[in-house]
C-alpha cells in the first residue's frame, strides 16, 4: 500500500495517508507532495479532503525513530534536509489553489497537529482523538513559521494554553474554540461531512489561490527567511 493515495469524488480529492501513525519522514515528505502535484494536474478538482485510513491516528508528527537514527548515524545533511522539507509541505498547503480539509479521524499530535492548522478548515470526530501539542513535554521548541502556523488556526487564548501545557483537546472543545469547522459524530459522518463541505467550494482556483498567497505571506516569508537560522543550527531548537 502507498504511503499517501488518493482518489476523486466530484469534484473533491480525498487523500489517504495510509501508515499506522502516519509519522513524517522524507518518504512522507517525497509521498505527500507528489500527490499534490498530481491532485492540481487535474484541473476537474477544486478541493482536497486529507484523511487517514488508520482508525486511530491521523498524523502523531516527525518520526522520532528515523529522524533518531540519523542523528546517531551523524546524517546531519539528511536531518536538515528533512526539516526543509516539512517547511515545503506547509508551504504547499498554504499556497495551494483550492480549499485544503483535515478531516482528522484520529490522534493529531505535534507536527501533524501543525500540519491540521496549515489545512484551511479542520472536521473531526468526537468519539475519538485528542489534537495536541507536546513539544512542551519533550522539550522541542518550535521552529518560527510553525507558530505563526498554529496561530493563524488557533485563537490567542486556547493557543497559549495549548502550547504551554501541552494538554490534550477534544473535537468538542475545539469545535467550541472554533479551531475545527465540526466534531463529528463519527469516523463514517465525519468524512461525509468533510466532503460535502468540500463539495461547496466551486470558485475559480486563481482567485482562490490569490486570496491564500496573501492571506499567509507573512507565514511564508517565515519559512524562507527565519526557520534557515534554527534549520542550520539544530542547537537553537
Amino acid at each position: 500500500m502507498a504511503i499517501i493515495e488518493w482518489k476523486k469524488d466530484g469534484t473533491v480529492a480525498v487523500m489517504t495517508m495510509n501508515t499506522s501513525e502516519n509519522r513524517h519522514n522524507p518518504d512522507f515528505t517525497r509521498a505527500i507532495l507528489g500527490a499534490f502535484d498530481e491532485i492540481e494536474a487535474d484541473e476537474g478538482i477544486s478541493s482536497v479532503v486529507i484523511t487517514s485510513s488508520d482508525a486511530k491516528n491521523w498524523s502523531l508528527g516527525i518520526d522520532v525513530v528515523w529522524i533518531s537514527g540519523a542523528i546517531e548515524r551523524g546524517e546531519t545533511q539528511a536531518v536538515k534536509d528533512f526539516t526543509y522539507g516539512l517547511g515545503d509541505i506547509f508551504t504547499r498547503i498554504l499556497q495551494f489553489p483550492m480549499p485544503v480539509i483535515a478531516s482528522i479521524n484520529g490522534h493529531a499530535f505535534g507536527d501533524g497537529t501543525i500540519m491540521a492548522c496549515a489545512c484551511d478548515f479542520r472536521f473531526m470526530k468526537a468519539d475519538r482523538g485528542y489534537f495536541c501539542f507536546p513539544e512542551v513535554d519533550i522539550n522541542i521548541p518550535f521552529l518560527p513559521s510553525m507558530l505563526a502556523i498554529i496561530m493563524k488556526a488557533i485563537p490567542p487564548y486556547k493557543l497559549q494554553e495549548m502550547v504551554c501545557t501541552g494538554k490534550k483537546s477534544s473535537a468538542k472543545e475545539l469545535e467550541e474554540s472554533h479551531v475545527i469547522v465540526k466534531a463529528c459524530e463519527n469516523a463514517e459522518a465525519l468524512l461525509a461531512e468533510a466532503i460535502a463541505f468540500a463539495r461547496t467550494f466551486t470558485k475559480g482556483r486563481w482567485i482562490f489561490g490569490e486570496n491564500k498567497k496573501r492571506m499567509y505571506k507573512h507565514i511564508i516569508e517565515i519559512i524562507e527567511k527565519e526557520d534557515p537560522a534554527f534549520i542550520e543550527k539544530p542547537m537553537q531548537w
